[in-house]
């Protein structure tokens, strides 16, 4: 398998953790790019790209939001492979044809997640798996073409459409992030952060760690495609 060259769409607005992360699990050839202050790549000369978490809500009416839609629109048009996790999951479902929706509560800590079937995506990752999650929005209807492939009591938690992979939890995070994010949540109540954070144990992390493993499944998709043609954009 040859190693990726992957765009990485970088949607955290201080973007520090979401760079460590990412370049962290990803055996690939990390291009990056700031997707909130509208540095998008110029071509598609890429075997994939990954769309990070964000703080923001993917039906926000920001210009950043609008481009980077039109950026992963015309890239999943091309035929490039793509991961998006958490507001990247969000984003490209509904680039795809879904639809995403506030919800009634806040999805956050290390939870429970079920596999719905078989897939390349979850491979190698147990039926019932933890992760950490953080999320107050969802994706309520998925693409038309897309195969839904995890779910808890919150939704949707992983799908793919063709080549395009979304996961709502988040795989890469480290126990020092989860701890960042969770303090960082001013809308939640002091009682629930605290709950939330003495449940960022190493024992929860370590189990979190096999749901790392979609980072390896999908580099080996990226990795098999031939590299897509360099077709300038009417951008370029």
């Amino acid at each position: 398998m040859t190693r990726p060259r992957l765009a990485l769409l970088n949607a955290a607005h201080d973007g520090a953790d979401s760079r460590r992360n990412f370049r962290r699990e990803l055996d690939a050839d990390l291009v990056e790019f700031d997707a909130t202050g509208r540095d998008l790549p110029s071509t598609f000369a890429f075997d994939g790209f990954v769309v990070t978490g964000s703080r923001a809500s993917v039906y926000w009416e920001e210009p950043w939001i609008a481009d980077l839609k039109a950026w992963v629109s015309e890239a999943v048009d091309r035929g490039l492979g793509g991961l998006g996790v958490c507001f990247g999951h969000q984003l490209v479902a509904e680039v795809l044809g879904g639809d995403v929706e506030a919800m009634d509560d806040y999805e956050i800590g290390y939870r429970e997640i079920r596999r719905t079937g078989p897939s390349t995506l979850l491979s190698g990752i147990d039926r019932t798996f933890r992760a950490f999650t953080t999320h107050s929005d969802r994706v309520a209807t998925l693409p038309q073409e897309a195969t839904h492939l995890a779910e808890n009591e919150y939704g949707v938690h992983a799908f793919r459409a063709g080549n395009v992979f979304g996961v709502q939890f988040h795989p890469e995070y480290d126990r020092a992030t989860a701890a960042s994010v969770t303090r960082g949540k001013d809308e939640l109540a002091e009682e629930r952060k605290t709950a939330v954070l003495e449940g960022i144990t190493r024992e929860n992390y370590l189990a979190a760690c096999e749901a790392k493993r979609v980072f390896e499944n999908v580099t080996q998709v990226f990795g098999t495609r031939e590299t897509p043609a360099v077709t300038p954009s009417a951008g370029d």
